[in-house]
């Protein structure tokens, strides 16, 4: 369960968050240091994908792994800002807002299947939605060069990071809305 091929790629999203970070503070010129984070991010972004297949395929899907899984990817994202926030490519109210809503949909997540109600607030595509915008908005700002000399990575990053803020606060506000009669009902 605990190394399983599909739960040691998912340990591997965590063991490289300090990774990520770390290449920001090698002696390397910004444009190096931007590609080498670039390229691990999206790496180990596409693990995230990798374990979950590979967790089908070979039937080693687990309670821990699925437990693991979102976490890791929470890590990730959270971990990735943190530096963008740093670097001053990302706005901290951004920074905040996805964070924030991590924290919070995941607590309310919690309290639901505390509850028994934790159908009320499974993935729904709004939240895979937010992801995949953000797991593309941030490699965009990692790199923060023209890339192949056409796409303005600065720019389209910038752009994609305020639509998954966006797109947080309406899969918050969906998750909340759909959580709210299980608490209501609760409550009484």
């Amino acid at each position: 369960m605990f190394l399983t091929i599909p739960t040691l790629l998912t340990w591997a999203r965590i063991v490289a968050i300090p990774l990520i970070i770390g290449v920001f503070y090698l002696p390397l010129a910004e444009p190096t240091r931007n590609l080498i984070a670039t390229v691990m991010f999206v790496v180990f972004a596409l693990t995230d994908w990798l374990d979950g297949w590979l967790a089908r395929k070979l039937d080693q899907s687990s309670a821990f792994g699925a437990f693991l899984d979102p976490v890791a990817d929470k890590f990730l994202v959270c971990a990735s800002l943190l530096v963008l926030v740093h670097l001053q490519r990302v706005d901290v109210l951004i920074a905040l807002i996805i964070i924030g809503r991590e924290i919070a949909i995941s607590s309310l997540r919690e309290w639901m299947a505390q509850i028994g109600a934790s159908r009320s607030v499974a993935v729904h595509m709004l939240g895979k939605l937010k992801t995949t915008v953000q797991m593309v908005a941030i490699p965009f700002l990692l790199y923060d060069s023209p890339l192949f000399g056409l796409v303005d990575t600065r720019l389209w990053g910038r752009l994609l990071i305020i639509a998954a803020a966006v797109l947080t606060i309406w899969s918050m506000v969906y998750y909340l809305r759909k959580a709210l009669p299980e608490i209501r009902a609760k409550a009484r």
